[in-house]
């Protein structure tokens, strides 16, 4: 019994939400330029450091989502900047070409703030506060994505079918891919736990 037992426990919960972060280590995840900008403390993964990205490179999913509900515990100390992209792939360096940034800004000079679907439906009202943990979702339903901090709704979008995005963004479109998390800057520090994805 011990041994069933055991693997019950190891079983996901049955409401189908998925940590993607053991607390502890970067284990399943994957940085290339500036990996020292990402560190776990006190239970969190910690963005601080020169521009850099972190990417899901676990075995959920085989890191290749395409429908899904997404959610993570975040707080952001004041002036600081992330984000977090989904849809995206693993890139050594610079902005993640591929797929929508969910953005985490309540105090940057940057006036797209929490929960902003980056330059394509922004948000210019800020519902959370520096130093304070929230919760940002975001679920993806064939071309539909909605965005929550704390349970509201911040962001309704459908993309439009055949879309069009100037030459910039051209990466910047629904199709599947992981979940990366941003270092933005060397003044912001951002603070991610209790990361989950229920696929869909």
């Amino acid at each position: 019994m011990t041994a069933l037992a055991g693997l019950v426990a190891a079983a996901p919960k049955n409401d189908g939400w998925i940590s993607l972060f053991d607390g502890k280590t970067l284990n399943g995840w994957k940085v290339g330029a500036n990996a020292g900008t990402f560190s776990v403390q006190d239970g969190a993964i910690v963005a601080h450091g020169e521009t850099a990205h972190l990417f899901y490179d676990g075995p959920v999913k085989d890191h290749n989502f395409k429908d899904f509900e997404f959610k993570a515990d975040v707080m952001t100390e004041p002036g600081s900047n992330s984000g977090i992209y989904i849809h995206t792939q693993y890139q050594e360096s610079g902005w993640p070409a591929k797929g929508y940034e969910v953005q985490v800004n309540n105090s940057h000079t940057d006036w797209r703030r929490t929960g902003s679907l980056y330059a394509v439906e922004d948000v210019k009202e800020v519902y959370v506060k520096d130093n304070v943990w929230f919760t940002e979702y975001v679920s993806v339903k064939g071309k539909h994505i909605v965005i929550k901090i704390n349970d509201k709704t911040v962001v309704d979008y459908t993309e439009p079918e055949n879309v069009q995005r100037p030459k910039d963004m051209a990466g910047r479109v629904l199709s599947s891919g992981t979940f990366a998390l941003q270092g933005h800057d060397p003044h912001s520090k951002v603070h991610f736990k209790n990361i989950m994805v229920r696929p869909l």
